[in-house]
């Protein structure tokens, strides 16, 4: 993952809108969209192990399930890569 690409910091709940920044690496920007992105991973595997657990699921809903899983991945991947740097 690129390091250089936009982060998201969460969602303004007053308006809605989703924060990015470009973060200096080991910055304190750094940090809150490593933590925003932790979150956001952690709540998409509890969503996921639920409709897996359910069972119930269709193909559709599984695949729409896919683009989210891969970006958490992703975030997390470029955590780990960036630690070992």
């Amino acid at each position: 993952m690129s390091r250089s690409r936009p982060r998201s910091l969460g969602v303004d709940p007053a308006t809605g809108k989703e924060a990015f920044v470009i973060a200096r690496p080991g910055g304190f920007l750094e940090s809150l969209a490593d933590a925003h992105a932790l979150e956001a991973a952690a709540v998409l595997t509890a969503v996921v192990g639920a409709v897996l657990e359910a069972g119930e699921a269709s193909d559709a809903e599984l695949a729409a399930l896919v683009p989210p899983l891969h970006a958490a991945l992703d975030d997390c991947v470029g955590m780990m890569a960036a630690d070992r740097e």
